[in-house]
């Protein structure tokens, strides 16, 4: 028997589950994916296999319009290029795709993020003497900056919920202008070159968007959890008060096909 559309209740499901319910459903019929290993694998392929299935992914190491049988290890796997357009490399992807303005979504992670979506995966602390050294920014700017939409996927913290982040690896909504340091909003730094910017925030919390003036709200809390509890977990005052209420569970059908069809093996999914 096929399973239900129903709405599975807290305790049935995971919160990575969760989480890759919550980011297919940024997913538009139609949109152009930039993805990355990891969930972002699983948030496309299930819109493809639910509410999103003229969507086409651009996985970073270069398959473009790929439909792999099952998940992937990584954005290298050669599963990546089954049934693809083209099967290219790094340079098709960025230049070739992301660079000309193809990209309407593109799915990221970090490791601090700002009230206003500035993320940042270089440092904590000091840049010249940090506390700790990430990997660093990898595609992270360019991908952030040309993309249409960007969803970051992160775990809610409070140290990574911050007023300010460390350094700025990838700019929000409001960044400083060059030469002067004044605060400015995206659209008026980047000027003819504005394609768009974050357009949402996905935790093990909740759901987050951005205000008129580029600044962080709780849009929906994930069941369990209150928004007062997300608002404690968050470095800043953030902005419960437009908190449209739960976010909308995974159904059973949804989280059948992460398992059984998605990821059979288990390769993200515990």
């Amino acid at each position: 028997m096929a399973a239900s559309n129903e709405f599975a209740k807290p305790g049935e499901y995971k919160p990575m589950d969760m989480l890759a319910v919550a980011a297919a459903r940024e997913v538009n019929d139609g949109d152009i994916v930039f993805a990355g290993t990891g969930l972002p694998m699983l948030a496309i392929m299930l819109a493809q296999k639910t509410t999103a299935p003229n969507a086409v992914c651009i996985y970073e190491a270069g398959s473009i319009d790929g439909r792999p049988i099952d998940l992937p290890t990584s954005v290298g796997d050669a599963r990546c290029a089954h049934m693809a357009s083209m099967a290219a490399g790094l340079t098709e992807a960025f230049f070739g795709q992301l660079h000309r303005g193809y990209v309407d979504l593109a799915f990221l992670g970090g490791a601090e993020i700002d009230k206003y979506g500035n993320v940042n995966t270089t440092v904590v602390g000091d840049y010249a003497s940090p506390q700790k050294r990430f990997t660093g920014s990898g595609g992270n700017p360019d991908i952030n900056a040309l993309a249409r939409r960007t969803v970051f996927i992160m775990v809610q913290e409070k140290r990574r919920f911050k007023e300010h982040v460390d350094y700025i690896t990838s700019p929000g909504w409001r960044i400083k202008k060059w030469p002067s340091g004044e605060e400015a909003h995206k659209k008026d730094v980047y000027g003819k070159f504005f394609r768009g910017g974050v357009s949402a925030v996905i935790t093990n919390m909740g759901v987050f968007r951005f205000d008129e003036e580029g600044i962080i709200y709780l849009d929906t809390v994930h069941p369990g959890f209150t928004p007062e509890q997300v608002k404690d977990n968050c470095s800043f005052d953030l902005n419960i008060s437009r908190c449209k209420g739960e976010t909308v569970p995974p159904t059973y059908a949804e989280i059948d096909l992460l398992y059984k069809v998605v990821d059979p093996e288990g390769i993200f999914l515990p």
